[in-house]
């Protein structure tokens, strides 16, 4: 394996990471309206808060700040081992990272404020920005991978520029839908594997609706790829095969939500969620990124010198075991159902 491959490979394998991890946080924060459990700000374990809102995030509270920094080490690689990409990918999709990053901080700043509050209306602030924190992102990273797959419009310099008409084009929006409901029935499954009995059997009712929702969502897709106003691969065979696994993905999570198996759930939902990210690099392989006319960037134009890489090497060989150690042992110590073993964080 050549190294600018074994690079990309490691990119690959953070972006999937995040939006495994990342996802279920989005989710969480987008289904707390409408799942139960203790309020906000209890004095009495015994009284409820009418919309039942802070148990979702205790889920998702241990790993919560925990799970962006799979999007930093992201970052980290693409800026040290693919510069060339890092400037034409930014600066083109920089209206919908913009929007990401400020879901990411109203998100996170309302999650841990809302706790907080003891005014009712300063409470239902905080609420709604928790919802809007995991729904913007969600959607906004769907628009992201719907345009990487349709290709991006490519000026005569070669830079990258999005207009409305990209960012809001149908196989877009279309993507960005799929990829908030899918990320809203991943939540939903880990909440359901997180939580006491009776939240566990409300998540895995709703969401067994959201990831049908999902589904349906993506066979609209691929009937605007059929079309020709969806994704533009480069490699149809490897392509068909990845949406199909994405496909099973998707009906896996369906059907084991749908009968109370949480655990398998959520292995389906996390590996629906990471396998949009191989569709990109691998079903458009050597490419990188796409123009919708025109020529696009490949893996050898965005990559760095082999010096650099072999710089490099050190982050991938200390940083990611690293990483992937700190995962696990959270994972470790914060087993079980929250409200059973860990019985409040926010």
């Amino acid at each position: 394996m050549s190294l600018e491959t074994l690079w990309l490979a490691l990119l690959g394998l953070l972006l999937a990471g995040y939006f495994v991890l990342g996802g279920y946080d989005y989710g969480a924060q987008m289904l707390s309206p409408f799942l139960g459990g203790p309020g906000a700000g209890e004095r009495d374990p015994s009284e409820r808060d009418p919309v039942g809102r802070n148990a979702a995030l205790d889920a998702i509270a241990p790993f919560f700040l925990g799970n962006e920094v799979w999007l930093v080490a992201f970052a980290g690689v693409m800026f040290g081992a693919f510069p060339h990409l890092e400037g034409r990918l930014l600066s083109g999709l920089y209206p919908l990272i913009v929007a990401i990053l400020l879901g990411l901080v109203l998100g996170n700043a309302a999650v841990q404020l809302r706790g907080r509050s003891r005014d009712p209306r300063a409470l239902r602030l905080w609420n709604a920005l928790v919802v809007f924190g995991g729904a913007l992102p969600a959607v906004c990273w769907g628009i992201v991978v719907g345009l990487l797959l349709h290709g991006v419009p490519r000026r005569a310099d070669g830079s990258f520029h999005l207009g409305l008409g990209d960012v809001f084009g149908p196989f877009a929006l279309t993507c960005g839908v799929a990829t908030a409901l899918l990320f809203a029935g991943h939540g939903a499954a880990f909440v359901a594997l997180r939580s006491e009995p009776e939240l566990a059997a409300t998540a895995r009712r709703v969401g067994a609706t959201l990831v049908a929702g999902a589904g349906a969502a993506s066979a609209l897709g691929l009937v605007l790829s059929l079309f020709g106003v969806g994704a533009s691969m480069t490699r149809t065979a490897t392509s068909v095969v990845l949406f199909a696994l994405i496909a099973a993905a998707v009906a896996a999570g369906w059907w084991f939500l749908s009968r109370g198996r949480a655990g398998l759930a959520f292995t389906a939902t996390c590996a629906a969620t990471a396998l949009p990210v191989a569709l990109i690099g691998a079903g458009q392989y050597p490419y990188l990124l796409t123009a919708a006319s025109g020529a696009g960037i490949t893996v050898g134009d965005a990559v760095a010198d082999e010096a650099t890489l072999k710089l490099l090497i050190g982050f991938g060989v200390v940083v990611v075991p690293l990483i992937l150690a700190y995962q696990a042992w959270s994972w470790w110590a914060f087993r079980g159902r929250t409200g059973l073993r860990h019985p409040s964080y926010f």
